[in-house]
């Protein structure tokens, strides 16, 4: 996210510092689920690590110059805060980590917008660790800790669990609290995976994977996949990915890439499937990233490769559809998706779609 895009929930975080009511610890933080924007300039933070598993995130705090995902991070800090998800299972669990992580004596403060559950998220830490004091701004909360010395234990062990690996579908795939679909087989990535054509063939990319149910099928499907690329931007999910394809790695070479598809991709393919995500981090409403996705296989499809994309019916995808692909088809309509299949023409021109 770019650092001057407004960020509510990031402000009200830092609110606390801002009006002198907590002081940076001298020993310095962890910053979970940690974002880039400009209250992170406002003030000098001595010793900040961050840790953020959404590739667009994390690269913007790198280029920002923080520290993220270090390996040589200290494993405890005086000071942790967090943006906690909107789901609560997994906020919870990041709770139950920033209490391990805290230091005797440290503090451990969290911001939630209204709309994504503040009031509950505060309720949350208060339950964990006892009495905590808040702030309201920007239609935000932010809560901290006054002392870790009444935490409730048994509660602790409980939400450390609560996001972890399990089996869904049957057994046949493990997933876990906070990515998408997470405890389900997705209605449109289903579609998909049934109009898959058997006949698909050659060095295939999976854009924007998550646990690798579409990469599953189309392996399963399609015998004439001869290696396989999955992008996916958030690790929590790639790292399920392996998992969940390691029994197809025998026969079909498969590479697992945490990787921002909109920020294009490093090498061609001959087929490229994806359900592509269009909505951002929050619950905001991106059709734009929909879009970049289409684009992005465009360029990175061979001559006469192949696209087959599932998406909401209303989206407005067949001007770059029609831009970019020599055929698009509609294969279907049906449960509120559409089913598009897409050929790039055999002696395409990239100048036009530079020139956009």
């Amino acid at each position: 996210m770019p650092a001057d895009r407004n960020d509510a929930a990031l402000e009200t975080l830092f609110l606390p510092f801002s009006d002198g009511r907590l002081q940076w610890p001298a020993g310095g933080a962890m910053f979970l689920r940690a974002r880039d924007g400009w209250p992170l300039r406002q003030q000098p933070l001595p010793g900040l690590f961050c840790e953020q598993t959404f590739k667009p995130e994390a690269d913007a705090l790198l280029q920002a110059g923080f520290a993220v995902n270090a390996k040589d991070a200290p494993k405890t800090y005086e000071l942790v805060l967090i943006l906690p998800p909107r789901q609560r299972d997994e906020a919870r669990a990041l709770m139950a980590r920033a209490v391990a992580m805290t230091k005797p004596g440290g503090r451990i403060i969290a911001c939630q917008s209204n709309d994504e559950g503040a009031r509950s998220g505060e309720a949350d830490l208060a339950q964990l660790t006892g009495e905590v004091e808040s702030m309201s701004k920007n239609k935000c909360r932010v809560f901290w800790t006054a002392s870790l010395a009444r935490l409730n234990f048994s509660l602790l062990t409980h939400w450390q669990s609560l996001d972890e690996p399990r089996a869904i579908a049957d057994g046949r795939f493990m997933s876990r609290p906070g990515i998408f679909a997470w405890d389900r087989i997705d209605v449109a990535s289903a579609l998909l995976a049934e109009h898959l054509p058997a006949t698909l063939s050659g060095r295939a990319a999976d854009l924007g994977g998550g646990f690798g149910y579409l990469s599953a099928e189309l392996l399963t499907r399609c015998p004439g996949i001869a290696a396989l690329d999955i992008y996916e931007a958030e690790n929590r999910a790639l790292e399920l990915a392996r998992v969940n394809l390691k029994g197809f790695e025998a026969r079909t070479p498969i590479d697992y890439r945490w990787h921002d598809v909109a920020a294009g991709l490093p090498d061609t393919y001959d087929v490229i499937v994806t359900n592509p995500p269009f909505h951002a981090q929050r619950g905001i409403d991106r059709p734009d990233i929909g879009r970049r996705f289409i684009s992005v296989a465009a360029d990175s499809l061979k001559p006469g490769g192949k696209l087959w994309l599932v998406a909401n019916r209303h989206l407005p995808y067949e001007s770059v559809l029609s831009e970019n692909f020599e055929s698009v088809r509609t294969v279907t309509q049906q449960h509120g998706y559409k089913i598009i299949a897409a050929v790039r023409a055999k002696a395409a021109s990239k100048a036009g779609r530079s020139a956009r």
